[in-house]
C-alpha cells in the first residue's frame, strides 16, 4: 500500500515519532507533506516523548494524533500509555503505528527477535487493540478497520497498526544530507587507532557494524568492543558502569546524536559521577541515518555546551581529520572525563556488513578482555 493512502485512511493531521526502517515510506511522506512542523509533525527524542507530544496535541485540539515507532520503542511508551493515555486516567486516544522488526518467521537481526515475539502481546497487555498491516492489505480493508477503531478512539482508547516489512511503499522517496565532510567509518577507524586495547562500548546501528568490520580489516579480534546492537541510547550508561569498576583503565564510548538525544539524562549522570577514565565520542550527523536519514534536533542543539553543563571536564569538537586527531591525542594524554563531538556526513558504504558473531559471543569475549585488563 502507498504510504500516502495509508495516511489518508488514518485521517490525522498530527504525527510524532521516532524513525524506523520499516516505516521509511511513511517517514518520507511525512517529510514531504509537513517537514518538521510543531503543528503537524515532530520527530521526538524517544517514543515516550512522542506519546506525551501526542497527548498535548489532543488536549489542545480534541483531535486524534498518530505516534509512529519501531516496535523496540514499545518499552518507552508503556509508562505514558498506562499512566497518562489510558481511559482510567485521562482517556487520551492515540493511533500508534509500529514497525514490526523481528516478526516470527521473518529473518531479522538478533536484537529484534525477542521484541518481535512479544510485540502484539505487549499491546494486548496494555489494552491497545491492534491490526497487522501487510503487503496484501487493501485500502478498503484498512478503511473498515479504521471505522472500528474510531469507535474505540471516541471512547478514549488507544489503537495500533503494526506494519509488516514491505507493507508500506513510497515511489518518490527522500534523500537526506548535511554540510559535514567527515565520514563516520573513518572517524571510528581513528578512534580504534588511538584506543589500542582500551575497551570500547559502541552504540546501536551502523556505528557498531562499522567497528566490527574495521576490526576484521585490521585482522584483530573483537574482544575490545561491546557492540550495543539494541537498547538505543544506553551505550554511554553501559560505559559508565564499566568505568566505575575499572578506574585505572580508559573506557571509550562511541555514541550517535540520535542515541544521545534519546536518553540525554545519561550525560547528567555521567557528569555528576565524573569518571576521569571515560571518553565519550559523540558522532553527530544530525540524523537517524541507520533507519533512513531523517533529521534529529542535534543540528539545533549545542551538544558541546550540554556536555560542559553536565560536568564533563574536557569538551572538544572536530569537523575535519586534523581536528579529530588533535582531540583524540588530547583525550589520551591524561585522565579526565572527556567528550568529543565529531561532526559527520550522512553516509555509509553500500556493502556494509553485519557482525558475524552473536550478541552472546560478543558479550563473552568482551568480558574475557576486561578480565585480562584487570
Amino acid at each position: 500500500m502507498e504510504a500516502e493512502k495509508f495516511m489518508d485512511v488514518l485521517g490525522a493531521s498530527f504525527y510524532a515519532g521516532v524513525p524506523d526502517s520499516q516505516l521509511k515510506a511513511l517517514c518520507s511522506c511525512l517529510m514531504r507533506r509537513y517537514g518538521i512542523d510543531p503543528a503537524h509533525h515532530l520527530i521526538g527524542a524517544n517514543e515516550g516523548n512522542c506519546a506525551a507530544l501526542a497527548a498535548g496535541y489532543y488536549l489542545a485540539t480534541g483531535r486524534v494524533p498518530v505516534v509512529y515507532m519501531q516496535n523496540s520503542g514499545e518499552g518507552n511508551i508503556i509508562n505514558p500509555a498506562a499512566s497518562l493515555l489510558h481511559r482510567d486516567v485521562y482517556g487520551i486516544p492515540v493511533i500508534f503505528v509500529i514497525g514490526w522488526r523481528g516478526e516470527p518467521g521473518v529473518h531479522d537481526e538478533p536484537q529484534h527477535v525477542y521484541q518481535g515475539k512479544v510485540t502484539l502481546k505487549l499491546l494486548e497487555d496494555m489494552e491497545i487493540d491492534s491490526f497487522v498491516v501487510s503487503g496484501e492489505t487493501t485500502e478498503e480493508e484498512l478503511s473498515e478497520v479504521m471505522t472500528r477503531f474510531r469507535r474505540q478512539l471516541d471512547a478514549g482508547r488507544d489503537v495500533a497498526f503494526v506494519i509488516r516489512k514491505g507493507a508500506l511503499t513510497d515511489k518518490k522517496g527522500m534523500v537526506f544530507s548535511n554540510s559535514h565532510t567527515l565520514v563516520r567509518e573513518d572517524v571510528i577507524r581513528e578512534v580504534v587507532q588511538y584506543s589500542g586495547e582500551d575497551p570500547i562500548v559502541s552504540t546501536t546501528g551502523k556505528a557498531s557494524r562499522e567497528l566490527f568490520e574495521i576490526r576484521e580489516s585490521r585482522g584483530e579480534g573483537h574482544g575490545c568492543d561491546f557492540l550495543t546492537v539494541g537498547s538505543m541510547g544506553h551505550a554511554s550508561s553501559i560505559a559508565l558502569g564499566i568505568a566505575g569498576q575499572m578506574p585505572e583503565k580508559r573506557i571509550w564510548c562511541l555514541d550517535g546524536d540520535g542515541a544521545v538525544l534519546m536518553h540525554m539524562g545519561a550525560m547528567g549522570v555521567i557528569g555528576a559521577a565524573g569518571p576521569a577514565n571515560l571518553v565519550h565520542v559523540i558522532i553527530n550527523n544530525e540524523a537517524h541515518e541507520t533507519v533512513g536519514g531523517m533529521p534529529t534536533v542535534a543540528g539545533k542543539v549545542n551538544l558541546k555546551e550540554v556536555a560542559r553543563a553536565c560536568g564533563y571536564s574536557l569538551v572538544l569538537e572536530a569537523s575535519d581529520m586534523d581536528e579529530l586527531r588533535e582531540a583524540l591525542k588530547a583525550a589520551t594524554e591524561g585522565m579526565q572525563l572527556t567528550c568529543i563531538l565529531v561532526n559527520c556526513s550522512i553516509s555509509s558504504r553500500a556493502d556494509l556488513g553485519r557482525p558475524t558473531t552473536t550478541a552472546a559471543e560478543n558479550g563473552k569475549a568482551f568480558m574475557e578482555h576486561l578480565k585480562h585488563l584487570t
